[in-house]
């Protein structure tokens, strides 16, 4: 006789839809599950399993269900199979163990593109450049070995244990052998904080995990000692992560009681978070940038600063998502982010755009429709919904319907980029030709210890034409004047890769801002005074 089937993580699943199961043993956030069986769903499972013409593999067909499942609900409640929690959970933890490099795949093969400082790979000898050819004596090459995930497999591993590389090094006929033990690697979140012009403290912060407020107190302290006159905190490129962070953070810029954040949910009543008022910086001029892929955590920071009048958003509209999610570990291991609210910014509006249930697709096209309909070049391409106007502290008017507008808009630097440019960035020609020349070159490189230095050696070497000539070997060549038209981009982007290569994200961050547009606005912004918002009328 078969046994009845237990379905404890499926039946999770139908919150949306069926009655039956209930929340208990709530700790830290995480859920543990108990429900009721007795529902259809079961029922027709167990008739599966003991009546189908075939043996049904019952558990593959419940892992491939449940996606579907809640694909139905929104477009953010999620199911993480077993085998991918630590890598989705990774990014947002304070360390995980490993080896301590990053890498790219470039024709199938793993490209070391950075050897963090202090690290197990650079205690053993491993530089940028190098290509992991086997692990563990094993071949680790060609498109069906080698991916992400199933490096990140292979790499990573408990703390004290080893992993032996093979390495493919510029200038060495055979392969170099390492052998690493794995160590916690610390996963940062601010890389970047430094004075801007004398007088303005930057800072990027790459997402919002468990030590991000430590290390975004550390960078504000580092440079009000510098005497930092005000602060540019840049969320372009911050996906979020987790909402106590970025609550934390703003409560440093408000005053108190001032309203962070609110959330509400058909079975969550209303919660709203509140500055206390002990933050350090509430008085300092303060700017934020964001842009299309500013999203979740960085939206409630962007947005609260906005509608307190506490300080001047610049960028692009953010991406707009604003649903709160519980983390539910199941069982097995598995785990499911369920949405159970909507965030609100102080002023009433929702952060999360629209979207139709069970239309992911709709939903995952929306930056390229954006883009297509001309919203990161103009401001003009925008559609403010006029039936959705909230006011700011100050009686400033700002605009509901999915993300947060900024105050000032900055278009999205296309200058220069002609066809040939396009088909050079499309296919990630300076990328591969960076990496290839920091091979090549880099004991001559590696006595430059700044950005400046490292600018003056290139500008006597003749990058643009490499770059030229590698192209061609990709059968893409220029036409006409485009080389002409398209010289400052290429080459900025050339300096900017091998600065990251040798030096480092600051100091290739310190190059990018040199001409980034948003930045010289805020800085433009910081100068004129004109960092807190005026009262409207």
């Amino acid at each position: 006789m078969k046994k009845a089937l237990p379905f404890l993580v499926v039946l999770i699943l139908l919150l949306g839809f069926f009655i039956g199961q209930n929340f208990t043993q709530k700790e830290s956030g995480i859920t543990t599950i108990i429900f009721n069986n007795d529902n259809k769903l079961s029922q027709i499972f167990d008739i599966i399993d003991s009546e189908y013409v075939d043996k049904a593999d019952i558990d593959s067909i419940i892992e491939r269900s449940i996606p579907k499942v809640l694909e139905e609900l929104d477009p953010h409640s999620t199911y993480i199979p077993k085998d991918e929690v630590e890598e989705m959970t990774s990014d947002l933890q304070s360390s995980f163990s490993g080896i301590g490099i990053r890498f790219t795949i470039q024709e199938d093969t793993i490209d070391i593109s950075e050897v963090i400082r202090g690290g197990p790979s650079e205690e053993a000898g491993v530089l940028a450049g190098d290509r992991i050819i086997t692990i563990n004596d094993s071949l680790f090459v060609g498109k069906d070995v080698c991916t992400n995930q199933a490096a990140m497999k292979k790499l990573k591993g408990p703390k004290g244990s080893f992993v032996k590389l093979g390495l493919q090094r510029f200038g060495e006929e055979e392969l170099v052998e390492v052998k690493i033990r794995r160590d916690d690697i610390e996963v940062k979140s601010i890389e970047t904080a430094y004075l801007l012009n004398g007088k303005w403290g930057y800072i990027m912060i790459e997402r919002f995990a468990e030590n991000t407020f430590a290390e975004f107190i550390k960078a504000m302290i580092e440079l009000a000692n510098q005497r930092a006159q005000g602060y540019i905190i840049d969320l372009r490129g911050n996906g979020g992560g987790y909402l106590g962070v970025a609550l934390e953070m703003a409560n440093q810029f408000l005053g108190e009681d001032e309203v962070i954040v609110y959330t509400e949910g058909a079975n969550i009543k209303k919660e709203i978070e509140r500055a206390n008022g002990y933050g350090y910086f509430q008085d300092v001029p303060l700017v934020i940038l964001v842009d299309e892929t500013s999203a979740s955590a960085s939206e409630i920071m962007a947005g609260t600063i906005q509608d307190n009048d506490r300080g001047t958003v610049i960028g692009r509209r953010t991406f707009g998502k604003g649903l709160v999610q519980k983390q539910i570990n199941l069982d097995d291991g598995s785990m499911m982010r369920l949405t159970i609210a909507r965030y609100h910014t102080p002023s009433g509006r929702c952060i999360q755009k629209p979207y139709t249930k069970g239309d992911g697709e709709s939903y995952a096209m929306d930056l390229i429709d954006r883009y297509n309909r001309g919203e990161f070049f103009s401001q003009d391409s925008i559609h403010q919904n006029e039936e959705l106007i909230f006011k700011t502290k100050n009686g400033r008017t700002v605009y509901g319907g999915g993300g947060i507008m900024p105050d000032i808009f900055v278009a999205s630097d296309t200058t220069h980029v002609n066809e040939y440019a396009k088909d050079i960035f499309t296919n990630r020609l300076i990328a591969q030709y960076t990496l290839n020349y920091c091979k090549a070159n880099r004991q001559s490189m590696k006595k430059h210890q700044t950005y400046e230095e490292l600018v003056t050696y290139l500008d006597r070497q003749p990058m643009l034409d490499g770059l030229i000539s590698f192209a061609r070997t990709k059968d893409i060549a220029p036409k006409g004047n485009e080389i002409a038209e398209s010289k400052e981009v290429l080459t900025r982007s050339i300096y900017s890769n091998i600065i990251y290569h040798m030096l480092g994200m600051m100091e290739h961050i310190k190059f990018v801002n040199l001409k980034d547009s948003t930045v010289l606005k805020a800085v433009e912004i910081l100068e004129s005074g004109k960092a807190f918002p005026e009262i409207e009328g």
